[in-house]
């Protein structure tokens, strides 16, 4: 295992699910780990208590990504704790379906302000704050390239982020900063399957040639490759971590 003593991971929408499987692995890593959530404190304290309780280091920060202010707050925060970031990942999102004839404008700006603008507020603090040989690991989702009926907005919002992962790879010529994007497909967590049939949750298994879905576990493996050693020569990538669903 490469730890990475005194390198320290912002990791967005932490809280739970993915994000909260990414803070415990980069911990688990040797990252000391800044768990942002946007609403519920208690989650957020309760898994720095885990890491800590593990040997770790973390620190749970309130920051809502679509709110500049916020975004800026949140890496002086960081900044004011440990000294810098080393390490950003784009993890907060949110998701709410729809066909583009029954989407309102309340969801479609939501869902445009947290994971399209929440990405680009938190870019837009790294490209002059991150620490020299960092790494940024944005989310996008397979959805992205699976294009089902009812996920138009979400997919927009993401394939925007794909864009920004490739841009963005390029504007940091010279700083010695890898950026990519982790794009998972149908992955078993709590929000997945809340109100899903079993029979869907069994039929969405079935997709992948894998014919499982996809675990918290798999997905913060796959971050943790991109923000470790042995990912730097990877940049301006999207890694399509779905099973081989698409």
């Amino acid at each position: 295992m490469n730890k990475q003593t005194q390198k320290v991971a912002l990791v967005t929408g932490a809280s739970r699910g993915i994000g909260a499987a990414i803070a415990q692995r980069l911990a688990n890593d040797g990252f000391t780990v800044i768990v942002n959530y946007a609403e519920n404190a208690a989650p957020a304290e309760a898994l720095v208590r885990t890491i800590e309780q593990a040997g770790g280091h973390a620190l749970a920060a309130k920051a809502d990504v679509s709110d500049a202010a916020d975004v800026r707050r949140l890496f002086d925060a960081a900044e004011t704790a440990f000294g810098g970031v080393d390490v950003l990942v784009n993890n907060a999102g949110i998701m709410n379906l729809a066909s583009i004839a029954d989407a309102d404008d309340a969801s479609f700006d939501r869902q445009i302000a947290v994971n399209l603008k929440g990405t680009f507020n938190t870019l837009r603090e790294a490209a002059t704050r991150l620490r020299a040989g960092g790494r940024i690991i944005n989310f996008s989702s397979s959805v992205v390239a699976l294009l089902q009926p009812t996920y138009a907005v979400y997919a927009a919002t993401k394939a925007g982020v794909e864009a920004m992962t490739s841009v963005f790879a390029k504007e940091l010529r010279g700083r010695d900063i890898t950026v990519n994007a982790v794009a998972p497909g149908p992955t078993a967590t709590d929000l997945f399957l809340k109100g899903k049939p079993q029979e869907v949750v069994d039929r969405l298994a079935k997709l992948a040639p894998l014919e499982r879905l996809g675990q918290p576990g798999d997905i913060a493996n796959t971050v943790a490759f991109l923000a470790g050693p042995d990912g730097g020569w990877v940049n301006g990538q999207v890694l399509r971590a779905n099973g081989g669903i698409i």
